[in-house]
């Protein structure tokens, strides 16, 4: 089905039949599209590439569907997808040690100049923005034990903190793709709720969990 970008934005914004077929097929178009723009960093023959790819597609429709309302329309809905998603992979493959990653403890909270939080908070020379930066992930880091439950707070540490695959975390929680899909995405729109309503910027601090 072709769709403009009015009507992606429409059948992605609905519950149901609507939402399920757009998702179908802009998981396809990410998977056409990605191969080639990961050439240079991902060979095609690595016996990675295939799943590397499907999580990748799978991260972008939860990005996706987090940030609708920012699309702005001045490109193609697709082309504006296709740079979440190489903005995505290429993050993916600087965290390409989540083999070395268990679950164990995920959950619990740690200071966020520790790992696996210090690459959020190390802007660089700057000592303003790194007390900045290290005062919002503590914020953050509140709001998501105050308002996650524990296997919400396992999971998204482990796929948006540590970068490991939703296969991997599906496995190791006993689970399956789409159930882990599914809490993630209840996750991060309790998660933006709460920042919300405690007056904070959501997709500002929800950034951190996006890069």
């Amino acid at each position: 089905m072709t769709r403009d970008n009015k009507t992606w934005l429409a059948d992605l914004s609905q519950d149901g039949e609507l939402r399920a077929a757009a998702l179908d097929d802009l998981r396809q178009i990410i998977l056409r599209m990605l191969p080639a723009g990961l050439a240079r960093w991902l060979s095609p023959n690595d016996e990675h590439f295939e799943p590397f790819l499907h999580d990748v597609a799978q991260e972008t429709l939860l990005r996706v569907l987090d940030r609708l309302d920012t699309f702005e329309g001045r490109s193609k809905f697709t082309t504006w997808v296709y740079t979440i998603a190489i903005r995505i992979a290429l993050s993916e493959l600087r965290l390409r040690k989540w083999q070395e990653v268990s679950l164990d403890g995920l959950e619990e909270s740690a200071e966020p100049d520790q790992a696996p939080y210090a690459r959020f908070t190390d802007p660089g020379p700057n000592p303003e923005a790194l007390a900045e930066r290290k005062q919002a992930m503590q914020k953050v880091m509140q709001v998501i034990d105050q308002a996650l439950t524990p296997r919400q707070r396992a999971v998204m540490m482990a796929v948006n903190v540590e970068g490991v695959p939703l296969d991997v975390v599906a496995q190791r929680l006993g689970s399956n793709r789409n159930a882990v899909y599914k809490l993630l995405h209840d996750a991060r729109l309790k998660l933006k709720q709460r920042l919300v309503l405690e007056g904070l910027p959501p997709e500002e601090l929800l950034e951190m969990f996006g890069n």
